[in-house]
């Protein structure tokens, strides 16, 4: 499973965030997370319905970080929580299924505790490596702790954090089934943005 997070400050206007997201949808990216804090509603929403036109026709889905509220309005794909958010048992009774949940870990005790509270199609963990998304003096997790997450839990995990080409293999073996990223497809060259995906596929179909 590959996922793109949305960064719009790495590009030069809203018009070429969609036509990064269009751009990665091609490529054959699976999910689009709109991690876009700071925006007004009525513009997250409008951002988010952008983001489904543009992938329309392809099999990329789109959910929106945290905003249940607004993945909703938009009719996006689903949502993907963060550790402390509201319960995902109590998401999925109001929006039933079909609707794509997921939830940020940071832990195995967070990873078991998702699980067993059910609502979750899939967790995220990181931050596996050092990443610069993140403030500096942020301890990455490390590479064991992925693998203890993986383990743990019969859901699928993604790993997060510091995510470059030459890491696929130890997060392939370290048992996640994908990964989510900002910087490692934060690129307005579509052909590199296909290698990248590509390379990506190609180092978890190899298991």
């Amino acid at each position: 499973m590959v996922m793109v997070v949305t960064d719009r400050a790495r590009y030069e206007s809203p018009d070429s965030l969609i036509a990064a997201a269009r751009a990665a949808a091609r490529a054959g990216v699976d999910l689009i997370q709109v991690r876009e804090r700071g925006l007004e509603d009525g513009d997250l929403v409008r951002l988010v319905r952008d983001m489904k036109q543009a992938t329309k026709g392809s099999s990329c889905r789109t959910v929106v970080n945290d905003r249940v509220d607004v993945a909703v309005a938009a009719d996006a794909d689903g949502a993907h929580l963060p550790a402390r958010a509201y319960a995902a048992a109590s998401v999925r009774a109001w929006v039933g299924d079909g609707f794509l949940i997921g939830r940020s870990v940071h832990s195995e005790a967070e990873a078991r505790s998702a699980v067993e509270a059910g609502g979750c199609d899939y967790l995220i963990f990181g931050t596996v490596f050092p990443s610069a998304s993140k403030p500096d003096g942020h301890a990455p997790a490390g590479i064991d702790a992925l693998r203890r997450v993986c383990a743990s839990v019969p859901l699928p995990v993604l790993a997060i954090g510091g995510i470059t080409v030459p890491r696929l293999p130890e997060v392939v073996a370290a048992g996640a089934a994908g990964i989510a990223a900002i910087g490692l497809f934060a690129t307005p060259d579509e052909a590199a943005l296909t290698d990248t995906v590509r390379s990506v596929r190609a180092a978890f179909s190899g298991r």
